[in-house]
């Protein structure tokens, strides 16, 4: 990813985010980033995670968000990941426009954020205090990577390649087939 703008600060950023109608930056460093947009199945699968975790919670203390969130970690990154839960109360910056305590991020993968997202990505959301779940949702095939928090520096990965497997997440003590996750997505032939 090629930084838009080089050297700003975070307000600088912030005001430049805030006038794009439109796009959405990511900030990290003192440089700003255009992320892109999705393909039909990152849409499809953000949709659907964002979905069903608003029917499963609806009038509990845990609420989601969808892509429109910025969410912003201790060590500097400012990002909008695909959906992302808050419980009681949400901690908002920003003029309400960035989620400070998480406790479950999602991403869509795909072929040009895979290795972004398992990585340096990852790496910046570890470091928010509140943060119990990552999940990884492939776009390109039936593979869900769930991390959870263990302890402050541990965390577990469970893998998931069926659309009849279940997963646990402790962090909104909901359980969720992967099913959900893949309704009318549509992969490619290999």
């Amino acid at each position: 990813m090629q930084p838009v703008k080089f050297h700003i600060t975070r307000e600088e950023y912030l005001q430049l985010d805030e006038a794009a109608a439109d796009e959405k930056y990511e900030f990290y460093n003192g440089e700003m980033y255009a992320m892109a947009g999705g393909t039909y199945n990152h849409a499809r699968i953000s949709l659907n995670a964002t979905t069903e975790l608003d029917v499963r919670l609806r009038g509990k203390p845990c609420q989601p968000m969808n892509s429109d969130m910025r969410v912003s970690t201790p060590s500097g990154l400012d990002t909008y990941p695909d959906a992302s839960v808050y419980c009681d109360p949400p901690a908002l910056a920003d003029n309400n426009r960035t989620l400070l305590n998480p406790v479950l991020i999602i991403e869509a993968l795909s072929a040009s954020t895979r290795s972004y997202d398992r990585g340096d990505k990852f790496m910046n959301y570890r470091s928010i205090p509140s943060l119990k779940d990552y999940l990884l949702i492939d776009s390109e095939a039936v593979l869900v990577e769930h991390y959870q928090r263990l302890g402050t520096y541990e965390w577990r990965l469970s893998e998931y390649r069926q659309l009849t497997d279940v997963l646990r997440l402790e962090s909104i003590g909901e359980t969720v087939e992967i099913t959900f996750f893949y309704a009318g997505v549509k992969f490619e032939p290999t």
